[in-house]
Formats: C-alpha cells, sequence, structure tokens
C-alpha cells in the first residue's frame, strides 16, 4: 500500500448453493476495536460520492453488492504519504474489508447500474467529525 495505515484485508466467501455468505466483521478481527455505527450506502451508475475525511473516525468498509472503485488520498500532514494517492477496486471477486484510518480523504464510483457499501464507524457519525470536499487534486465530484 502506498498510504501508511490503509488496509485491504481479504475475506473468506464462505459458498453456499443457496447463496454465498460474505462475512464482515467479527470480535476476533484484530482490527476491529469499538462499534459506533454501521450504514450502507448506494451508489447508482457513473456517479461519484465522496470526498469524505474523518478526523477521529476509523472506516471498515465492503462492497455488499455490485462493482466500486475507492479513491483514496492522505490528508494527515505529518505522514510520510502526505497526499500519495491510492485506489482499491472491490467486488464479489474481490471481496474483501478496507481499513481507512482517520485523515484519509476518499471518494468511490461504480461502473453498475447500482452498487452498495457497508461503512462499519469505531464511533457514531457526527457533522463535525466528517470533512467533505468536491474537489482534490484533480479529482472533481460531480
Amino acid at each position: 500500500m502506498k498510504i501508511i495505515g490503509l488496509k485491504k484485508i481479504k475475506i473468506k466467501i464462505i459458498n453456499n448453493k443457496k447463496g454465498d455468505i460474505l462475512k464482515f466483521i467479527s470480535k476476533k478481527n484484530t482490527f476491529f476495536k469499538s462499534f459506533g455505527e454501521i450504514y450502507f450506502t448506494e451508489i447508482n451508475y457513473k456517479q461519484t460520492k465522496g470526498w469524505n475525511l474523518h478526523k477521529k473516525n476509523k472506516c471498515l468498509l465492503t462492497v455488499c453488492y455490485g462493482k466500486v472503485v475507492f479513491n483514496f488520498i492522505d490528508g494527515r500532514k505529518k505522514s510520510r504519504s502526505f497526499n500519495k494517492l491510492e485506489k482499491i477496486v472491490l467486488s464479489k471477486k474481490n471481496y474483501g474489508i478496507i481499513v481507512v484510518p482517520p485523515g484519509i480523504w476518499f471518494s468511490f464510483t461504480t461502473k453498475n447500474k447500482i452498487s452498495v457499501i457497508a461503512n462499519f464507524l469505531n464511533n457514531p457519525h457526527s457533522d463535525n467529525e466528517t470533512l467533505k470536499m468536491n474537489k482534490i487534486k484533480n479529482f472533481k465530484i460531480k
């Protein structure tokens, strides 16, 4: 990974003839520390959501349905990876969890008709804790 602290963790899919099971979070996971809230967000065809930055919250992101391209930029001025860009794609074929530490900007898009993302936060969401922007570097949210 180019961005320090940003991780993609492969998660096992349990195959089942009636429908597969895609694991997400367990108390056994070492990256799980505390529960704040979990929410699901839909992203429509060729739309982009973001740029978001959490000042204190760590986000655990996964794609429940579809295929999503995530863009990350390190916004931590004291980080050795400050301003570095990282792109990660998640889907059922490339299933996993992205661990996003505080101070990382992120946005996401899909070319599917619709995709669904789960975002697990270690503290409840707060507008005071989240920053939002329409443009970072050469990326612009439409």
